[in-house]
């Protein structure tokens, strides 16, 4: 009987690898497998197109960058390299009839998971992606006409929340959990996390998590201490939690709401690789929020969340 059982999912398992084998992404995959082991066999010489992308393959290589512990900077995330493909590109050259280059990433031998627990202030020096970062503790009213400017330019933000906010606008921080921004914690009670005791700062780290869990349904992985207020045992207990603790590279010093022209302008005239813009919920955020997004795509950076930024995953 066992026999038999095992006689019926072998056939099974072949007639299924027999279907998969037939599909055209898989005969595609497997052409594209063939052809790039003929050119690893071919003649260099006697294939002149296969010559010029051997020879741009050191031309267009890019070395990976390590993560490192800065002077300045202290933790600042790798960048990866990349390499070109010679097979792949071969292969989608002569099917399209044009210069296809595809490329490897390479990844750098140090990476920010190396690194001991330290503050991150800005993403790696040559990537060209920025963040815009909320952190918020008050100001819900000008919530929605943010994020209203960030679904209409198609950008992911990161708010780091406070946890005590939370509770008192639970549908808000839903709202924007459900829009796709990545979430942070900012504390629970915005206290400064320097002059507080272990105990307490472990307190306010898991409180707010639990709280933003429960609301959201994400797990917060990155830590803004209230009014950048830090020592190296914050640094400590938020990495044990497997968080990384965040500062920025550009403040708006929204919070004492000059007009929004300067905002733009203090955003503007800094921004750059790598930067991580800090902003509040205030009416001259929102105000200007719309043209700092422009002025920063017009400088030819992308943005994304904070994760994103720190990641060392190629954007070109």
């Amino acid at each position: 009987m066992n026999g038999k059982k095992h006689w019926w999912v072998f056939l099974l398992f072949g007639s299924f690898l027999l279907y998969l084998i037939n599909t055209k992404p898989v005969n595609q995959y497997i052409e594209i497998v063939k052809q790039t082991a003929s050119v690893n066999s071919k003649q260099v010489k006697e294939d002149p197109l296969l010559t010029e992308i051997i020879g741009k393959e050191q031309e267009e290589f890019i070395p990976p960058i390590n993560a490192k512990m800065d002077r300045v900077w202290k933790v600042i995330p790798g960048y990866n390299g990349r390499k070109l493909d010679v097979g792949y590109t071969y292969y989608l050259t002569l099917q399209n009839g044009v210069y296809t280059p595809m490329y490897k990433e390479i990844l750098p031998t140090i990476q920010l998971k190396d690194l001991p627990p330290g503050p991150i202030y800005r993403g790696n020096l040559k990537k060209p992606m920025v963040a815009l970062m909320f952190n918020v503790s008050w100001g819900e009213e000008w919530i929605p006409d943010i994020l209203q400017i960030l679904h209409k330019k198609k950008i992911k933000a990161t708010f780091f929340l406070d946890g005590s906010w939370v509770k008192k606008n639970e549908e808000l921080a839903r709202l924007i959990a459900d829009q796709g921004h990545e979430i942070g914690n900012h504390g629970y009670s915005h206290p400064l996390m320097s002059k507080i005791t272990l105990s307490r700062i472990r307190q306010e780290i898991l409180k707010t998590n639990e709280v933003i869990q429960q609301t959201t349904g994400k797990k917060p992985l990155l830590f803004a201490p209230p009014a950048g207020d830090f020592n190296q045992k914050v640094v400590d207990v938020a990495y044990q939690q497997g968080m990384k603790t965040i500062l920025w590279t550009v403040d708006t010093i929204d919070w004492k709401k000059p007009d929004s022209s300067v905002i733009v302008h203090r955003v503007l005239n800094k921004i750059d690789n790598g930067n991580l813009v800090l902003m509040h919920p205030t009416e001259p955020t929102s105000k200007g929020l719309e043209q700092m997004v422009d002025g920063i795509i017009a400088k030819g950076l992308m943005i994304g969340t904070v994760s994103e930024v720190l990641s060392s995953n190629r954007i070109n």
